[in-house]
């Protein structure tokens, strides 16, 4: 056992904490002057605009003139308020789309080309699949809406293999809108999805897939007992990163549809956007950037507690 030396015993032969030295002081000081420009820079884009949304969300402001004290009735109207509500419906909705099809394909892509890494066909698959990542979402926003248009790319395909009943405006369309943005977004982060998985895929043992072969496990059983546990806290940071994409998304929406038709696909960002700025109204927007802050975190805590390392 090694000598506890932060402790002496008194004269009652209890142990008593000695008072810090001074070169453990130094380190702490030293160690705050190295934390406090990163802490400094936090609270002055982070914390402090926090602090003045929710002092915003209890006003009555137009951001230009007088406020007045609101209270707690921005809140209730975003939580009460029929087309507030299904806007935010809408962000869920696109969680479905940003979330399940990138994780579920990244998965798949990187169980496919495990044997493969170092070849070249794993090289030209990353390389491909990623490069939704490098160009701008402005400009994927834009490519996609003249695909998606009535005589798009995909219009086109669907008459030339003999489904011309299924040719619609897709951006336009009541019911299709809002999944063919959800395919947009799917389509960005599909890249950032297989590229974290093919990395985590790569610290496996591969031992280990030698070992359950032997044994006679099909593929199916080699992904579901040795890829899954092997990449949980993977899995954990894509599905962390595309429902925040989902719920925080904008310049996608924006770009394709502007939130129409309708609201049918309008989303909390887009909105918070509209009543700051097109309505004036600053303390309902910032009760529903608030509001959308809350979900965000009640939406990702069980995904980090179920992904965390276990050990």
């Amino acid at each position: 056992m090694t000598e506890d030396k932060t402790s002496i015993p008194d004269a009652h032969g209890q142990k008593r904490r000695l008072p810090p030295s001074r070169g453990s002081r130094k380190t702490r000081q030293a160690a705050w002057l190295f934390v406090a420009p990163a802490f400094l820079a936090y609270a002055a884009f982070v914390l402090v605009p926090l602090g003045m949304s929710i002092y915003y969300s209890l006003l009555r402001w137009d951001g230009i003139g007088k406020a007045s004290f609101h209270g707690l009735r921005n809140y209730v109207t975003v939580l009460t308020d029929s087309d507030l509500l299904q806007i935010i419906g809408n962000a869920f909705q696109l969680v479905l789309y940003f979330t399940l099809i990138p994780v579920l394909l990244g998965l798949a892509v990187a169980s496919a080309i495990r044997s493969h890494m170092d070849g070249r066909f794993g090289t030209l698959t990353r390389t491909v699949l990623f490069l939704p990542q490098v160009i701008p979402l402005v400009a994927a926003g834009i490519a996609w809406s003249w695909m998606f248009a009535s005589t798009g790319l995909v219009n086109q395909t669907l008459k030339a293999i003999g489904l011309s009943s299924w040719a619609r405006g897709w951006l336009g369309d009541f019911v299709w809108a809002l999944p063919a943005v959800g395919i947009i977004g799917a389509w960005v982060l599909l890249g950032l999805c297989t590229m974290l998985l093919v990395t985590g895929i790569t610290k496996i043992d591969p031992s280990l897939y030698e070992a359950a072969r032997l044994d006679g496990a099909r593929p199916w059983h080699e992904f579901r007992y040795i890829t899954l546990p092997g990449l949980r806290q993977e899995i954990g940071v894509c599905i962390t990163v595309t429902v925040i994409a989902a719920l925080a998304s904008f310049d996608i929406v924006y770009i394709s549809t502007q939130g129409g038709p309708g609201i049918t696909t309008t989303v909390p960002g887009l909105e918070i956007y509209r009543l700051a700025f097109a309505h004036r109204q600053v303390g309902l927007a910032s009760a529903l950037a608030i509001v959308l802050m809350v979900l965000v975190l009640i939406t990702i805590a069980p995904v980090q507690w179920f992904t965390r390392d276990k050990k």
